[in-house]
């Protein structure tokens, strides 16, 4: 089932439990799904990566909201982002831990056969790509950095 039918889905869900605020989040998903699907040059559908890239940018923005809403001492709207989170986290794949995530960069690392930090660029390239949608990539740059300096 593709993210938009789940999310219809769940609108519906939300409709009939009347659950305003999940079914605002709801909505805004669909929303930017709607709009990267009808984007210039789109072909109408969305590819489950691009749906996932969609999705993580989303929780990345209520993410930096939040802490921003936090430092200001709004909690009331601190909270209602940190909801939309949750709501959007429930379609993202799964998060690896740190741990996870340093072991598969020293996968990476050794497959390239990186020797310093000179060679973060082709890490990072391979490492986006391989971790797609399962780390955010500031993560994964600061673990390149540290495994690389080493």
């Amino acid at each position: 089932m593709s993210l938009k039918s789940k999310i219809d889905n769940d609108i519906k869900t939300a409709m009939l439990a009347k659950n305003k605020e999940e079914l605002e989040v709801l909505r805004s998903i669909k929303s930017m799904i709607l709009l990267a699907e009808t984007e210039k040059g789109g072909s109408g559908d969305m590819a489950a990566d691009a749906e996932n890239k969609l999705l993580m940018k989303a929780a990345k923005q209520r993410k930096e909201s939040a802490e921003i809403f936090q430092k200001e001492n709004r909690s009331d709207l601190a909270q209602r982002e940190l909801f939309q989170l949750e709501v959007i986290n429930r379609y993202l794949p799964k998060q690896l831990t740190a741990v996870e995530i340093e072991s598969k960069l020293k996968e990476i690392i050794a497959q390239i056969g990186a020797k310093g930090p000179q060679d973060m660029g082709k890490v990072m390239g391979v490492a986006t790509k391989t971790l797609a949608g399962q780390a955010d990539g500031k993560v994964i740059s600061e673990l390149v950095k540290k495994l690389l300096a080493l």
